[in-house]
């Protein structure tokens, strides 16, 4: 289940109206420190004026927003100012530079032979020849690994709208869960401690999750693109056709105690361990080191035709003993796609029912 909630605006500003907007047809604001007439706000995403203990203001612009219609969503009203996507310094967010070298420091790739060494970022035969001894194990329900873009200069691309999100939400790239001190320690991940246990990756499937890893350290990242919707924030679609049980990704970031992130501000926060003791939940909090998945859509809402817009699932595996969290293809991707998986899981903790 993942947790999503603000990026805080660095703009400094006095406290202002952060309370709750109107009830419909109140006759009394219920703003602080402000005499004029709100009972007509809207909220700009749904249109609505309904539950307004989640309709928040902009500080600069003075428009609706519920706290559920906003991407990421907030889960609580947060503190201090708070400025609406189309007002937030994001929007003004500058393109990660297109150069190799900055793009092979910024990711930290790695080669093995001098013809990587002079162009890192190509396709290897044996990888091409790994994934297509995978794709013809489907029919027993193997994953598959994702298939890189072909053209360098596109994969370059690629990962340079990821370098740009996670610049502009302040983050490190890392593809790989961390254990920082005063947080949880490695020893705490224990899939064991998962209340009536987790399923166990299959080997090939590990081996699968690693030929993934290994390619992305080689610069062959996944077919993705990290775009920026007015609406939706950072998003991610397909860059070209992702087939049906793909891995797109590992969640990462930071791995903490859940007890010490209740009430935490941070963006996606994503079930780790669910603990059959409570003091033993996890969660990878990737506001300080974070991949892709950070950016993807987390919601389980529909088109207006009715029709589900959730084309991955997020699985909590065992791998060797430790849960790592993965997202999969449940169907066929086609290309210009945007991502989605089920943001409640089993919780149904969160009103996704508002999402529009």
């Amino acid at each position: 289940m993942a947790t999503p909630s603000p990026s805080t605006a660095t703009t400094a500003s006095p406290r202002r109206r952060r309370t709750q907007a109107l009830e419909p047809h109140s006759e009394t604001p219920s703003y602080e420190g402000d005499s004029s007439d709100y009972s007509d706000i809207r909220c700009e995403s749904c249109g609505s004026g309904d539950s307004p203990a989640k309709l928040l203001l902009c500080d600069k612009c003075d428009r609706g927003y519920h706290t559920f219609c906003l991407r990421p969503v907030l889960v609580s009203v947060p503190k201090g100012s708070w400025f609406c996507p189309s007002c937030s310094r994001v929007k003004n967010l500058k393109s990660f530079p297109l150069v190799q070298t900055k793009i092979i420091d910024f990711f930290r790739i790695r080669t093995s032979t001098e013809e990587e060494k002079r162009n890192p970022i190509q396709d290897t035969p044996k990888r091409r020849k790994r994934a297509s001894t995978l794709i013809l194990s489907k029919k027993r329900r193997r994953l598959l690994p994702y298939t890189p873009s072909e053209d360098p200069l596109r994969r370059m691309q690629q990962m340079a709208s990821l370098a740009t999100a996670l610049t502009a939400t302040g983050a490190k790239f890392s593809d790989k869960l961390s254990y920082v001190p005063g947080m949880a320690p490695r020893s705490a991940n224990r899939a064991s401690r998962e209340h009536g246990g987790m399923q166990l990756l299959p080997k090939e499937d590990v081996e699968t999750l690693n030929l993934c890893k290994d390619m992305m350290r080689r610069g062959e990242c996944p077919p993705l693109m990290v775009v920026f919707d007015p609406r939706e924030g950072f998003t991610v679609e397909a860059d070209k056709l992702i087939k049906d049980l793909t891995i797109i990704t590992e969640y990462t970031g930071d791995v903490d105690y859940l007890r010490n992130r209740e009430n935490d501000e941070g963006d996606s926060i994503m079930t780790l361990i669910s603990g059959s003791n409570p003091s033993q939940s996890l969660v990878i909090c990737p506001d300080n080191k974070a991949n892709i998945a950070r950016y993807i859509n987390g919601i389980n809402n529909h088109t207006p035709e009715g029709r589900k817009k959730q084309n991955l699932k997020c699985v909590r595996f065992d791998v060797d003993g430790e849960c790592r969290v993965l997202l999969i293809a449940n169907r066929d991707i086609s290309k210009g796609e945007r991502l989605y998986y089920d943001y409640n899981g089993y919780e149904h903790e969160y009103p996704t029912e508002h999402f529009v």
